[in-house]
């Protein structure tokens, strides 16, 4: 992966806090197996930065950073009152017609880097999903999680038999272009590789109250791979 610069990742910035959109398959903080992380570049930028909160490696889009400890405290507590809306979009196997489906479904960490359902020894985890476009067979999902739970949007979609392209860790399957294009034609000796080299999933948009009182709404528009696959499907629907 190419050098990113974290200046051309930058949504919206104040003198408390920046927004970003996060690339794909970089960690939030130190990873050993990464050159470089989102802190990393984030730091290299703005001495004091801190994370106010992670996303998965995988996963794109929203993350806000804080650039004192004063900003960091204020919405950590909004994150921990459950204050911040959160937006996902989520490419899903399978049609679905979800409209404001709630997802009541407690999770348990299994301390393997994944998680369960798990009524008996699971924390409290709700998470709203509604359909935004369905295609031959897949559908575009939004989902809003009420609480913060460690791959809270993966388990609960793929729970309701939504389960995320790509995410093969919770039932989803790698997405080929060969299974929605008819007469696709793979060369000789050629192999395919699927439209996303990761789980279809983004933080499209976060809502939450700036240092100084006022709220914004700091939206992300999907990366090149995500818009890449949409076309796709919606050229072969």
């Amino acid at each position: 992966m190419s050098r990113i610069k974290f200046t051309d990742l930058i949504l919206y910035e104040d003198e408390d806090y920046i927004a970003i959109n996060k690339p794909a398959l970089v960690a939030t903080l130190e990873d050993r197996n990464d050159p470089y992380s989102i802190i990393d570049l984030a730091r290299g930028y703005w001495e004091q930065a801190q994370v106010c909160h992670r996303l998965d490696k995988e996963t794109s889009g929203v993350l806000i950073i804080a650039k004192h400890p004063e900003a960091y405290r204020a919405l950590s507590m909004q994150f921990e009152k459950r204050k911040v809306k959160k937006l996902y979009h989520a490419l899903c196997d399978g049609i679905h017609d979800f409209q404001e489906l709630p997802i009541n479904l407690p999770i348990y960490i299994t301390g393997k880097g994944k998680v369960k359902v798990d009524h008996r020894q699971g924390k409290d985890a709700f998470s709203t999903a509604s359909t935004v476009a369905a295609y031959k067979q897949h559908s575009l999902i939004s989902c809003q999680p009420q609480t913060g739970r460690m791959h809270q949007v993966r388990i609960h979609l793929s729970s309701m038999g939504a389960p995320i392209t790509g995410d093969e860790l919770y039932g989803g399957k790698p997405l080929y272009l060969s299974s929605i294009k008819r007469n696709y034609n793979l060369k000789k000796w050629e192999e395919e590789l699927p439209l996303m080299k990761r789980l279809a999933l983004h933080a499209k948009a976060l809502t939450f109250e700036l240092f100084k009182g006022k709220s914004v709404s700091i939206e992300a528009p999907y990366p090149k791979d995500f818009a890449v696959t949409l076309k796709q499907l919606e050229k072969y629907r």
